[in-house]
């Protein structure tokens, strides 16, 4: 198929009309109507007629339209992104991020952005819940989930973290570890607040969640952890 004559042909399925067609394509009359007459030649069946309040789709023309106008998307979007090969990413990135992310993990990955794209400038801000912010002016969300999520983007699993049980060696050494799931209900325990769980139900690599009741509960998980780490308790 002549992708100008499949243009022309949207064109004049989306106005209704061989002039207001021309017009926006940018050719003559005459000529679009010849690629319409082309592709209705090679189609072999009639994909337009004319009525007394202009041009109306026949029922394969109806089909064609519908397939059509993806197809003229896809060319325009393979051409523009032709012309951005070998181009360097500039200009402003923004992006929003889940609280809770490792500073230490962060700051080195802002660094080997910042080497590979010299010309690319980052305003990065934090949200308890990425997805539910506006993402109209946001070019990348990134968020804490078991599920993929859906909507008008495009999703990718970055990494897969496994949640931890963390004590500090002073904790363990005046409580003593926990040799089961009920002795942790003697412990005191510190919990995270992840995007959309319940700090209440810990998992388990086999069975049901339990639940607990946390002395502390937090979205920051590094407060959890420095906390941790100072022999306060278990999170």
């Amino acid at each position: 198929m002549d992708l100008e004559e499949l243009r022309a042909f949207v064109g004049v399925a989306e106005t209704g009309s061989f002039l207001a067609a021309a017009d926006i394509l940018g050719v003559s009359r005459t000529t679009l109507r010849r690629r319409v007459e082309a592709l209705e030649a090679r189609a072999g069946v009639p994909l337009l007629k004319s009525t007394r309040t202009g041009v109306v789709l026949t029922e394969a023309g109806e089909v064609l339209a519908r397939r059509g106008r993806l197809m003229v998307q896809e060319a325009r979007a393979l051409v523009a992104s032709l012309r951005e090969v070998g181009q360097a990413p500039a200009g402003l990135l923004r992006v929003v991020l889940p609280v809770g992310l490792p500073p230490h993990l962060l700051s080195p990955l802002f660094g080997l952005l910042r080497s590979t794209y010299p010309l690319l400038r980052v305003h990065a801000c934090f949200s308890d819940h990425p997805l539910a912010e506006p993402l109209d002016n946001v070019d990348l969300a990134v968020h804490f989930g078991e599920d993929m999520p859906r909507g008008p983007w495009v999703s990718q699993v970055v990494l897969r973290v496994r949640e931890r049980l963390w004590a500090g060696a002073d904790y363990l050494r005046e409580r003593g570890p926990p040799d089961s799931v009920e002795a942790l209900r003697s412990h005191e325990l510190f919990s995270w607040q992840g995007p959309g769980g319940d700090a209440c139900l810990w998992p388990q690599l086999r069975g049901p969640a339990f639940q607990v009741e946390p002395a502390l509960i937090s979205t920051d998980i590094h407060l959890i952890r420095a906390c941790c780490l100072a022999g306060r308790a278990s999170g």
